[in-house]
């Protein structure tokens, strides 16, 4: 989707929608034409009430013609349709692209956003708001906890999502695990915080390390703030999180040369939930932790992963192998030409 329509689809939220439907009427007119309207509904698979609404509209503005032939296309029509061709071959295209990846990997749903993420900040602004309408969507009435991964794009989600809040609907934001050493503004607890500050909810966060010892960890877990947090995460009905490149998120994590050296050895290529994942989606390495576990997803109803870039193609097409099947998965262009290049669907 063109940046330009996604903006205006901001205000007009049901305009996408209404171009196909109007695009497509165009093109079998043009394709079919002399045709009537009861063998255009046939093979547009719509009722002759739907298509007489969009057939009329057109004629208004002078678009489509009809004669005892039927339908036709006027000068004005053609040039439309063909100066639309070029926008709609795109947007559909993704479109298909989108139930492609579907498919291929078994999950709920995918949306591409446009351009790569790679080499345009502003394309990180689409996944918050493409994030905000998966929510809106999708979570039920009543009490919602919603458990977020840190992270660079999840900071971007945050900071570009909006309210979700309803009179029905409360939603409390936790962190899906404690820091890992790393700048604060990218830690869960804050882009959590963030989260629930943008779309209106609440938050609790947790102040413990994601790292520790198996002292430190039993100790923490005596600790009733700390119980009170995890057992929020645990009762998480949505997830958020980021796909990250293995030997970035190694470095990241502080991980020793010998550590680095292993992943490599194993071709570890992606990272999430502190799983390091090879090119297969085969597990090579699991970093002990406190939060959410990757086994922990199997529960939860709603899942949205939110990855861009070329860059990343790689873990992205690794770590979905794992996913589980009601998982979202938000994405972009450059990401998704990537994976579908080396993908024989």
């Amino acid at each position: 989707m063109n940046e330009e329509l996604k903006l205006i689809s901001e205000i007009v939220p049901d305009v996408l929608e209404t171009l196909q439907n109007r695009y497509n009427v165009l093109r079998n007119v043009y394709w079919m034409a002399p045709v009537g309207r009861r063998t255009l509904a046939l093979r547009m698979g719509i009722t002759e009430r739907v298509l007489r609404t969009e057939t009329d509209f057109l004629k208004n503005l002078q678009l489509l013609e009809t004669s005892k032939s039927g339908m036709t296309l006027t000068k004005h029509g053609e040039e439309v349709y063909h100066g639309l061709e070029e926008l709609m071959d795109k947007l559909q295209g993704n479109q298909q692209k989108e139930k492609q990846l579907e498919a291929y990997f078994n999950i709920r749903k995918c949306i591409v956003v446009a351009g790569d993420s790679d080499k345009d900040e502003k394309v990180l602004k689409s996944f918050g708001q493409a994030v905000t309408e998966i929510l809106l969507a999708q979570l039920p009435n009543g009490e919602n906890i919603i458990a977020v991964m840190g992270g660079t794009t999840m900071a971007a989600v945050a900071a570009n999502m909006t309210t979700i809040e309803t009179s029905q609907r409360h939603n409390v934001f936790v962190p899906a695990r404690g820091g890992i050493g790393e700048s604060v503004n990218i830690q869960a607890n804050s882009v959590s915080a963030k989260m629930a500050q943008k779309t209106g909810g609440a938050y609790r966060a947790l102040y413990v390390p994601e790292q520790v010892s198996p002292e430190t960890y039993n100790s923490l877990l005596q600790e009733p703030s700390v119980q009170r947090v995890l057992e929020l995460i645990q009762r998480a009905n949505c997830v958020v999180h980021g796909i990250g490149k293995a030997l970035h998120m190694a470095a990241r994590r502080g991980m020793t040369a010998e550590q680095l050296a292993m992943l490599k050895k194993q071709n570890a290529v992606a990272e999430s939930f502190g799983y390091f994942f090879d090119n297969d989606g085969n597990v090579v390495y699991k970093i002990p932790r406190i939060g959410l576990q990757l086994k922990d997803l199997q529960a939860v109803s709603c899942i949205v992963a939110v990855a861009g870039g070329k860059s990343k193609a790689k873990a992205i097409h690794s770590y979905m192998k794992n996913a589980p099947s009601n998982t979202c998965l938000i994405t972009d262009e450059g990401a998704i030409n990537e994976i579908l290049r080396g993908v024989t669907l």
